[in-house]
């Protein structure tokens, strides 16, 4: 199919869902916001013209100027050997998305990530911690309005140099 033809199925079985669409951009893909999220993968991934049963990636994005979140979902048919991405998008003040890790598993890793660095929060995840940074780490670092800690524990948490200070590299 073609990205235009995977936005018509999609407004065909759900017309509301869509919110915008960019079938001839580099990245086909459409936009939706998180409460059409759960039954657009499902129809994604179960219809048979479609057949989406491959997520490649999801990738966390802040739209800070915007006061939202997004996840991007990276889908493959591996049966009829077509790409299509899913922007989802949530409020920043109180994210919230649809796992959809029980159609897609490797949406676990990938979800877990997205709440780790960016805290969406991924409702009905099976196991939604934090997977790089410590349990007691606090806020989220790929936020753009983020501020490093200057320590955590005692470690340091950045390296200013005195730009005034002449220094010499070898060569």
């Amino acid at each position: 199919m073609t990205p235009s033809e995977i936005i018509n199925a999609v407004r065909g079985h759900a017309p509301d869902s869509v919110k915008e669409a960019f079938p001839d951009d580099l990245h086909p893909r459409l936009h939706t916001e998180a409460v059409y999220w759960r039954e657009m993968a499902r129809f994604l991934h179960d219809d048979s013209a479609l057949a989406f049963d491959w997520l490649a990636c999801v990738t966390g994005v802040d739209y800070v100027a915007e006061d939202r979140l997004c996840a991007v979902y990276d889908l493959y048919a591996t049966g009829h050997d077509h790409w299509f991405a899913v922007k989802v998008y949530t409020p920043r003040n109180k994210p919230s998305i649809p796992s959809v890790a029980d159609l897609w598993p490797a949406a676990d890793w990938h979800e877990r990530e997205a709440y780790d660095l960016l805290g969406i929060p991924f409702e009905d995840h099976p196991d939604l911690r934090r997977i790089l940074l410590p349990e007691d780490w606090e806020g989220y670092p790929l936020r753009k309005d983020y501020r490093f800690p200057r320590e955590y524990h005692g470690i340091p948490g950045t390296y200013e140099l005195d730009w005034q200070q002449k220094t010499s590299y070898p060569a």
